[in-house]
């Protein structure tokens, strides 16, 4: 496959996506970059089409907005997996695939005698993904786990919070636990593609989705490892040992900033004097000569001699950086702030709800916002789109998320069923097409 020629870098790919919960973002990081995907539901539909919210808040399966979300782009194939029909046309499938990615419990695709060694015999090429909570075995491999129990026991909660540890620590949005595990099975699927063109051959994958969450903790697996010590929660900055200095700052116009990486290096400090005086700030600001100081200095400041005390003149330079940003902030407006600071090369971000992110100025210039439209409701919608670029393989998604067995029947026929057979499986129930 020619990857430069392809709409999206895994055009040509075709991937069986067999989940519920925990795995759908697999799926849909595939189907975003060009890949395939048919998603495996039984014939009453995935239970992720009734989670909330729902359009116009009217609960109806093919309208729950978390549904829509996960399965944009994705084909939908109905099946009874307890039936042989049902197996049967799912072996057929995965004969005709190259990634498998589900999410059953372990031991239910060796019981309904699907698992990976079965699959492979029709297909040896296929790289076959298993995402559980806690792996396929082991002491904890039958535990039943939650998004948030994940993040809680395996690290990433404690680190996320605030500077108050009075309050509790706070779970991140969004179902992180899960899209974690999704994130490394990616990966995973993505090596083993590079790795099948070597060895000629698939393979399985075991994704513990507790396991990727621990090791996704930034320093605090690894501090309390080495150092037997605990990192605490800071708020809007990186969980630490020793607290670091407050980053979130309010802006002109009423808005926060997370102020995010001040200058450490010579050109840094010369570019923020430089701001101050653009912004006629620099008679404000008594520290300014340290910015200066610090812009005659070569490369980095020794962040490690500044905090052990041996680089008073740094300290004192670093401190006056930080204290600039904070100056420049609360005298400009937040947008303001983040454009000009992104024009001189420092990091920081306006704090957003979901819904603002999408009408940024900047990620709407990117393309992110994505307009969909849905034919059977006469209108379009707003979804967030892919969240990066390839120059040569350009990605598009303008297909709508599926109804349930919407390609049952087109699919059955490309695997050269009769219509006879299909229309006995859908009478039987041992598929839905609607």
């Amino acid at each position: 496959m020619n990857l430069l020629d392809s709409a999206g870098p895994l055009s040509g790919l075709k991937v069986i996506e067999f989940t519920d919960e925990i795995a759908p973002w697999a799926g849909k990081l595939l189907a975003e970059m060009g890949a395939d995907v048919v998603r495996i539901e039984p014939i009453e539909g995935s239970k992720t089409r009734w989670y909330e919210p729902f359009l116009d808040d009217t609960p109806d399966p093919e309208q729950s907005l978390f549904f829509w979300h996960y399965n944009v782009r994705k084909r939908s194939v109905a099946l009874d997996i307890e039936t042989k029909t049902g197996r049967d046309l799912f072996i057929r499938l995965v004969a005709d695939a190259d990634i498998l990615i589900e999410d059953q419990a372990p031991g239910k695709m060796a019981e309904l005698g699907i698992a990976y060694d079965t699959l492979s015999q029709e297909n040896d090429s296929l790289v076959h993904a298993a995402i559980t909570p806690f792996g396929q075995s082991g002491p904890r491999a039958t535990e039943p786990a939650t998004d948030l129990t994940l993040l809680a026991g395996s690290g990433p909660a404690w680190s996320c919070g605030y500077d108050d540890h009075e309050l509790p620590p706070i779970r991140g949005g969004g179902g992180q636990g899960y899209h974690t595990a999704s994130h490394w099975a990616v990966i995973s699927i993505l090596t083993a593609i590079i790795a099948k063109e070597q060895i000629g051959r698939g393979q399985f994958i075991d994704i513990n989705a507790s396991a990727a969450s621990n090791v996704s903790t930034e320093a605090a697996s690894y501090t309390w490892l080495v150092a037997q010590e605990t990192v605490q929660r800071q708020t809007g900055r990186h969980a630490g040992v020793r607290p670091s200095s407050p980053t979130q700052v309010q802006a002109a116009d009423g808005r926060w900033i997370n102020s995010g990486v001040p200058a450490r290096q010579g050109k840094d400090f010369q570019k923020t004097y430089d701001w101050l005086v653009d912004e006629g700030l620099v008679e404000q600001f008594p520290e300014a000569p340290l910015l200066q100081l610090g812009g005659e200095r070569e490369g980095f400041l020794n962040l490690g001699a500044i905090s052990s005390g041996e680089d008073e003149e740094g300290a004192a330079i670093f401190a006056a950086g930080r204290a600039a940003m904070v100056l420049l902030i609360k005298s400009l407006p937040a947008y303001e702030y983040f454009t000009k600071a992104q024009e001189r090369g420092f990091q920081c971000g306006i704090i957003y709800s979901p819904e603002e992110v999408v009408q940024d100025p900047h990620f709407a210039a990117r393309g992110f916002p994505l307009d969909i439209e849905h034919p059977e409701l006469g209108r379009s919608f707003t979804y967030p789109g892919v969240p990066y670029k390839f120059l040569g393989s350009p990605c598009e998604i303008k297909t709508r998320p599926p109804f349930l067995g919407e390609h049952t029947r087109d699919i059955m026929v490309s695997l050269e069923y009769s219509e006879d057979e299909i229309q006995m499986c859908i009478d039987n129930k041992y598929v839905h097409s609607p």
